[in-house]
C-alpha cells in the first residue's frame, strides 16, 4: 500500500522539462487523454495506450504465474466494516470516498486490496503444507485525492494496482521478501528502467499508525535483514511506513529528476491478527501467518507514465504500440507489404503498413521514428524476396527474407528483451 506522501511525490504543479513530459507526450502518441466530462483525475486510454497497458499486465501476469502466484478477482466496492476491521476506516479515512448508503448498508470504493486478500484466505481452511500461499491480482482501487494535485497518470483517483499478498509463516517471511526483491529487479531490466535507491520505510511521529510496538519491531528486523543479505545499499526514512507495518520502496527517478515509488515489499503482522487468519501448523494446532504485501510495478498508471517520460516514448519493443511498420516505396510494392505485415501479425508483431499514398518515403519514415523495427520494401526487395530493415536506434542490418526477420524480431519480443537486435 503506497502512502499519500508517496502519492505526492509526482507534484503536478512543479515545472516539468517539456521534453520528458508525459502528459504532453502521452497525448502526442495517443496513449491517453481527459475529459471534463468524465472528471478531473480520470484518464482514459487510447487505442495505442491500452496496447502498452495490456502488455505490462501481461507481462507481470506470466511473472508472477511462473513464480508460483494464483489470480483473483476481488470487487472494487467493500462494507464500511470491511475498513474498519482493516484499519484502514481509521488510519486513511481521509484518502478514501464517502460511503455510498445502499439498503441499509455502507460501502466504500475500495483504497487498497489488501482487505479483500485477506477475506479471500479467510475463506477456505489451510495447512502448513500449503505456505507460502501467494494471491495475486491487478484490481482497481479509489483515492480521493484533491482536485489541485492531480495530473497525467502520476496523480490520479482510479487506479489499476498490481498488487499481491502472501500468507505464509514466520520462517517464510524473509525468503519471500527477498524473491520478490528480485522479481523487482528482473522486471525493471525487461522495462529499461534503474532503481534510484532502496528506501526502509519507518514509522514516524504522529498518531497515523498502528500501535503495536512489538510487531513494527519484529516487521523491520526481517526488512533489514532482507535488504542486508540482498546486498543493495538503503536509505531509512521515518514517516514514510503504510499505518499497519514497514515497508521497502523501490525508489525511480524521471528525467527531470523527480523521485517516486515504483515498487514495494511490505512486511504486515496487524492484519492477519484482525482478521483472525490462521492455518494448522503440524502440531495440529492454529497459527497465525504473516502477510507480505508486494507490489512489482505500482499503479499501472504510474508505471506507464514513469515509462513514457524514461524512454520518450520509445517504449522497448515488447511494449510499443507498433513493433513493426512495413514502408514499401511506392504502389508496386504494396502487396508485399501487406504480405509481410500478415505474416508478422500471424506470428503474434503488431504490424502495419504506412503506405506511399500519404507522403514521401522520408516523412513516412520520421514520423515512425519511435517504432522498433521499420521495413523498406523497394523494387528490388521485392523481386529478391527481401526487406531492408530499420532499427530505430539507426542501424541497417543487412536485406534479409521476410521470414527471417520477423522471426528474429519475434524472438527477441517474446524474450522481453530491451535489445533492438541480437
Amino acid at each position: 500500500m503506497t502512502s499519500r506522501h508517496d502519492q505526492r511525490q509526482h507534484n503536478p504543479r512543479q515545472p516539468r522539462h517539456r521534453a520528458h513530459d508525459h502528459r504532453r507526450l502521452g497525448r502526442e502518441l495517443g496513449l491517453f487523454d481527459t475529459d471534463p466530462l468524465i472528471g478531473a483525475g480520470l484518464p482514459y486510454w487510447l487505442p495505442d495506450g491500452a496496447t502498452v497497458r495490456h502488455s505490462l499486465e501481461e507481462y507481470i501476469r506470466a511473472a508472477e504465474r511462473e513464480a508460483g502466484y494464483q489470480h483473483v478477482y476481488s470487487p472494487v466496492l467493500g462494507k464500511r466494516e470491511l475498513y474498519e476491521i482493516s484499519g484502514h476506516w481509521a488510519h486513511y479515512g481521509d484518502d478514501m470516498f464517502p460511503p455510498m448508503d445502499l439498503g441499509g448498508e455502507q460501502v466504500v470504493l475500495r483504497p487498497s486490496l489488501c482487505p479483500h486478500h485477506a477475506v479471500i484466505y479467510r475463506s477456505r481452511s489451510h495447512s502448513y503444507r500449503e505456505l507460502p500461499l501467494r494471491i495475486a491480482e491487478l484490481g482497481g482501487m479509489y483515492r480521493a485525492e484533491l482536485s489541485g494535485v492531480l495530473g497525467g497518470l502520476t496523480r490520479v483517483r482510479a487506479i489499476q494496482l498490481n498488487d499481491a499478498h502472501i500468507f505464509c509463516t514466520l520462517d517464510q517471511v524473509a525468503e519471500e521478501a527477498r524473491a520478490a526483491l528480485a522479481m523487482i529487479g528482473r522486471a525493471y531490466e525487461a522495462l529499461g528502467i534503474a532503481v534510484h535507491r532502496y528506501r526502509l520505510s519507518l514509522p514516524g511521529p504522529g498518531g497515523k499508525y498502528v500501535s503495536a510496538p512489538e510487531k513494527w519491531r519484529r516487521s523491520t528486523a526481517l526488512l533489514t535483514e532482507v535488504l542486508d543479505r540482498s546486498g543493495v545499499p538503503y536509505e531509512a526514512a521515518e514517516g514514510e511506513a503504510a499505518f499497519y507495518g514497514p515497508k521497502i520502496d523501490v525508489q525511480v527517478v524521471d528525467g527531470a529528476g523527480r523521485e517516486s515509488t515504483l515498487s514495494t515489499v511490505q512486511v504486515d503482522f496487524h492484519q492477519p491478527e484482525r482478521f483472525d487468519l490462521h492455518y494448522i501448523g503440524a502440531d495440529g494446532a492454529r497459527h497465525r501467518p504473516v502477510m507480505v504485501h508486494r507490489s512489482v510495478i505500482g499503479s499501472v498508471e504510474r508505471a506507464v507514465a514513469h515509462l513514457v517520460e524514461q524512454h520518450g516514448g520509445a517504449f522497448p519493443a515488447w511494449l510499443a504500440p507498433t513493433q513493426l511498420v512495413v514502408l514499401p516505396v511506392s504502389d508496386t510494392e504494396l502487396p508485399n507489404a501487406e504480405a509481410l505485415a500478415r505474416h508478422g501479425a500471424r506470428l503474434g508483431l503488431r504490424t502495419r503498413v504506412a503506405g506511399p499514398g500519404r507522403c514521401s518515403l522520408g516523412a513516412r519514415i520520421r514520423e515512425d521514428r519511435r517504432v522498433p523495427y521499420q521495413a523498406v520494401i523497394g523494387a528490388r526487395e521485392a523481386a529478391a524476396g527481401l526487406v531492408a530493415l530499420r532499427l530505430r536506434d539507426g542501424r541497417r542490418p543487412a536485406p534479409q527474407s521476410a521470414d527471417d526477420a520477423v522471426t528474429r524480431i519475434r524472438a527477441l519480443v517474446e524474450a522481453h528483451s530491451t535489445a533492438l537486435w541480437a
